[in-house]
C-alpha cells in the first residue's frame, strides 16, 4: 500500500526535564522502530531532547504518548509538540549525536 505525503505528519518536539544521561534518545528509538515513525532524535545544548518524528496519525499518537512518559530515570517538565506542515520525508528513525 503506497502512502502519500498527505497521508503523513510530522512533529517537532521539545523535551525538558531530567532527559539527558537516562537513556532517552535510546528509548525514542525504540518506541519508533515499535511503532513504525521515522525522523530522529537528538540532544540539545541546553539539556533538553529534541525529536522530529513522522509518520501516520495514529501511530504518531501512540509513540508520543509513549515518549511523553519517557523512560524509568526520566523526569519529564515540559513536553512541547508543534506540527510541521512544509517537511522531507524520512526512510529511518535515528539518534544523532
Amino acid at each position: 500500500m503506497d502512502v502519500s505525503k498527505t497521508d503523513i505528519k510530522t512533529f517537532r518536539i521539545l523535551v525538558s526535564g531530567r532527559v539527558q544521561g537516562v537513556g532517552f534518545r535510546y528509548f525514542a528509538r525504540d518506541m519508533a522502530a515499535h511503532f513504525t515513525v521515522m525522523g530522529y532524535v537528538q540532544n540539545t545544548r541546553d539539556n533538553k531532547v529534541e525529536i522530529i518524528c513522522q509518520g501516520q496519525k495514529n501511530n504518531l499518537d501512540m509513540f508520543i504518548l509513549a515518549v511523553k512518559k519517557g523512560p524509568a530515570l526520566s523526569f519529564i517538565s515540559e513536553f512541547l509538540i508543534e506540527e510541521i506542515l512544509d517537511f522531507s520525508l524520512y526512510d529511518f528513525f535515528d539518534i544523532k549525536y
